[in-house]
């Protein structure tokens, strides 16, 4: 699971996002989702989701 399947990711699932503001570094936020926001099935640069602390950003890895 790399993050860019939407029926992959479910709400409370552990996440590492990259924030938009973060593109550029790259740097990861780690986290539990919310709430999915990308309504298409695939997005080959990960799935939009909102953590449970209200940030937005874009799947990057999958935690166990």
């Amino acid at each position: 699971m790399d993050g860019t399947r939407r029926y992959d990711v479910k709400q409370g699932a552990h996440v590492k996002i990259v924030l938009k503001e973060d593109q550029q570094s790259g740097k990861l936020t780690e986290g539990f989702v919310g709430e999915v926001l990308t309504k298409s099935t695939e997005h080959s640069h990960g799935i939009k989701v909102r953590l449970e602390t209200g940030e937005v950003g874009r799947i990057k890895e999958m935690m166990k």
